[in-house]
């Protein structure tokens, strides 16, 4: 038989099953829209980051800086020039009032290979004037303050970067020195002068390595919805397989080989594989254009890492939707192409040669669940690392849902044996004997609700935790940023007979145990030793803080370095023993806390522009409004406690917009799944509904019966994924959190959460049944008697 002809008698079938075909396409189709959406997101995201290494890294070029963290004088700058070394100044560090990374440059020293930006775009005489001007890119310029230099719009710049001349730098920043010193290439391998250390720019692997944690979280929730997407595939398929055994025989019979035909039947899936992969990345373009700017809200918020607020489209990831896309569908087709290549020339349309083998596939099923979960408990005791978090997460997923029919099979088997009369016998007995068909829909299902108790529980776990900290963290009633050293002490000046207390919220940033990191001063006062939480800590932490013989460390840097109280903290200026640690959430990186002499003896040229202002209550927002108006402050410059909560709450709440609108999504295949398996076996049902039928059961029962079968077995399966949900919360906040951020929660149970899932639940599975339920209550009573015409 010519392969064609055997190519078009195979794909009569949907001419046919034209439901069928619908159902494998729209699975596999939102399967790789929900892939390729967070991968694209992932491409832009890490796109974004390089753009901004570049111009933080200044073409890779190395650095002199001061061995002892100080600023770079500029007798010593001199001094290097007139030694004949072509050294370039840069003063860096955060612009006031704004999220922007602020970057100072000598444009008539700089390099030509750390150019940030074409020299034909620089207007050299108004960059160095006595004004200035900051560059910036265009999306930045709106929200720049108003006493700044005048803004310029330049493409080329990354979104959270602004470029001015050093002088106006260290104008704004209240420096007296520079940051670094960049080195030439051709000066690149000269020792660093005495005092001074020579570092490579690590901006970049730093923001990489701080958003890993996040990207591959969303990688995972991409996934999980790929492989609920693929249970639909799984079961279009394997049904398609089932209806077609006696097409199957009649092709062998005709002289296609075994081989032949699993070709035949390979070219169509590719086919099948190719146009759904096609619909679901355009799909998946559409889903990461919406979550795109909640992505970034959550990045800039974590990481203070800016993404770009549009997407490109990147061969990177819709290739590997394609690919995924055909990869998925071989996966979910390959148990029954082995079965058709394995099977007799004749047994191939024989029921009971199936059966056998699809008994002996649940066999090794459950054994493949057992051996899964004896695996997750191994990850749990034994494994360490980010990397063995997930895979006992998706070991303890998967083993659960390979699992899952054999615990309805035990749970419908009992039900049976109590059941008082024929009908409920019949019905367990009923039920049982469609769990084959409704297995892998109810996998789905599992997995779905199993990821929303999951992450629901973790998301509350961290909003009730959080929320708390935050009412520790923020005691003072006010917030004030100043926009330069004199205005910071004239403000301090004009606050002192007005407030009970000024504590100075200085910082710097400085390498820690050999990591980038910050380092604050506290002022010893009863605002700290009364609301500052501290997970452990020495019975005189507080006064030995004060006399600067010992720093706080945050949780991160604790657990991360394995530290104990009394342990040293490698910091510029010395090391100090560890006297207690505090819970510092929302932040990935190392920080420790110092007495505020301390910090300005070690970093005496840290910005001196913040501070805490305690007043009373009554009189916060007064008082804010007059400050305002005296020193004519930006809106941003002067905080209430209420309004930096809200705002820190608002981060919170964008930062799991997207696993929220991913558990949605992954819930609704899910309820596309179990709709798909109830639509394609209520036709192959009337067999076994007729003799009940013709024994007096009405139709309008029958669809009653069916109809409440489904809603209990979706009941079951929720009440299945509740244990298996909190474990998945335990297993994200006491083992992927600690090794992805490197703190950890307490965990919280919402059972009011649960009771709302349970109807969503109940109504997705009703949605999904009233279609079969319809079809079986207007089935003409000739179609059930055509069973018996049939000779069954």
């Amino acid at each position: 038989m010519r392969p064609l002809v055997g190519l078009a008698a195979l794909l009569s079938h949907w001419w046919r099953h034209p439901f069928q075909l619908a159902m494998l396409l729209v699975g596999l189709s939102l399967a790789t829209a929900l892939w390729s959406g967070v991968q694209a997101i992932n491409a832009e995201a890490r796109a974004s980051y390089a753009r901004a290494a570049d111009a933080l890294a200044m073409d890779g070029l190395p650095r002199w800086s001061m061995a002892d963290g100080s600023a770079v004088s500029l007798a010593r700058y001199g001094e290097l020039r007139r030694a004949g070394l072509a050294v370039s100044p840069v003063i860096e560090g955060d612009l006031p009032g704004s999220d922007l990374r602020l970057i100072g440059i000598d444009p008539l020293t700089l390099p030509p290979q750390a150019r940030l930006i074409d020299p034909a775009e620089l207007d050299l005489r108004g960059f160095v004037s006595q004004g200035g001007e900051v560059l910036v890119h265009p999306e930045a310029v709106a929200g720049l303050a108003a006493d700044l230099p005048p803004p310029r719009a330049v493409p080329d710049l990354p979104k959270g970067i602004a470029l001015v001349d050093i002088a106006v730098a260290a104008r704004l920043l209240g420096k007296g020195g520079m940051s670094y010193l960049l080195v030439p290439p051709e000066a690149a391998e000269t020792a660093a002068p005495v005092g001074m250390v020579a570092q490579r720019p690590t901006a970049g692997e730093d923001i990489a390595r701080l958003t890993d944690s996040f990207h591959l979280n969303l990688t995972a929730f991409g996934f999980l919805a790929f492989a609920v997407g693929l249970f639909i595939v799984y079961s279009a398929i394997g049904l398609a397989f089932e209806q077609r055994r006696a097409m199957f025989r009649t092709l062998r019979a005709l002289g296609v080989s075994a081989a032949g035909l699993t070709g035949l039947l390979l070219a169509e899936l590719l086919v099948l594989a190719l146009v759904a992969g096609v619909i679901g990345v355009g799909l998946g373009y559409v889903i990461a254009a919406a979550l795109l700017p909640d992505v970034a809200a959550t990045l800039r918020g974590l990481y203070e890492a800016e993404v770009a607020g549009t997407l490109a489209l990147r061969p990177s990831w819709w290739l590997a939707g394609l690919v995924i896309s055909v990869l998925g569908t071989l996966l979910a087709a390959g148990q029954s192409l082995w079965r058709l290549w394995h099977l007799p020339l004749l047994a191939t349309a024989q029921p009971r040669a199936w059966a056998q083998r699809a008994a002996r596939g649940l066999r090794i099923q459950a054994g493949a669940g057992l051996v899964l979960l004896a695996l997750a408990c191994g990850l749990g005791v034994w494994g360490a690392g980010l990397w063995a978090g997930f895979g006992l997460l998706a070991a303890l997923l998967l083993g659960a849902a390979l699992l899952l029919p054999v615990a309805l099979f035990g749970l419908t088997l009992g039900a049976e044996r109590l059941a008082r009369g024929v009908l409920a016998q019949w019905f367990w007995a009923d039920t049982r004997q469609q769990l084959p068909g409704l297995s892998l829909a109810l996998m789905a299902l599992l997995l779905a609700l199993a990821a929303n108790v999951g992450v629901g529980t973790m998301v509350g776990s961290f909003r009730q935790t959080f929320t708390g900290w935050l009412d520790q963290r923020l005691a003072s009633e006010l917030y004030i940023t100043a926009r330069s050293p004199d205005e910071a002490g004239a403000m301090v000046d004009w606050l002192a007979p007005r407030a009970t207390a000024i504590l100075p919220i200085w910082s710097a940033e400085a390498p820690l145990m050999g990591q980038p990191g910050e380092v604050y001063g506290v002022t010893d006062h009863a605002t700290y030793r009364d609301h500052w939480p501290l997970l452990l800590g020495r019975p005189d932490v507080w006064d030995v803080l004060a006399q600067g013989q010992a720093v706080l460390v945050n949780e991160q840097l604790y657990r991360r370095n394995s530290l104990r109280l009394g342990d040293l903290v490698e910091m510029p200026g010395g090391a100090l023993p560890v006297a207690g640690v505090y819970s510092d959430y929302g932040n990935p990186r190392p920080q420790v806390i110092v007495a505020t002499d301390l910090l300005v003896a070690r970093f005496p040229d840290s910005p001196r522009l913040r501070y805490a202002v305690r007043v009373d209550p009554g009189r916060a927002a007064a008082l804010a409004s007059d400050l305002r108006a005296t020193f004519d402050l930006p809106e941003g410059a002067v905080l209430d406690n209420t309004r930096v909560k809200a705002m820190s709450l608002q981060v919170f709440e964008r930062t799991f917009a997207v696993t929220g609108a991913l558990n949605v999504l992954t819930l609704a295949v899910a309820g596309l799944a179990i709709f798909a398996s109830l639509m394609t076996l209520s036709g192959m049902r009337v067999v076994q509904l007729a003799p009940v039928w013709a024994l007096g059961l009405t139709k309008g029962r029958l669809a009653g019966l069916d109809f409440a079968r489904t809603l209990v077995l979706a009941l079951a399966t929720l009440v299945l994924a509740l244990p298996l949900g909190l474990a998945l919360a335990w297993v994200l906040l006491a083992v992927v959190n600690v090794a992805a951020f490197g703190w950890r929660l307490p965990m919280t149970v919402f059972p009011g959460d649960w009771l709302v899932l349970a109807g969503f639940t109940l109504l997705a599975a009703a949605l999904a049944a009233l279609g079969p339920w319809r079809r079986l209550a207007r089935m003409a009573p000739a179609d059930l008697l055509r069973v018996f015409a049939n000779g069954r």
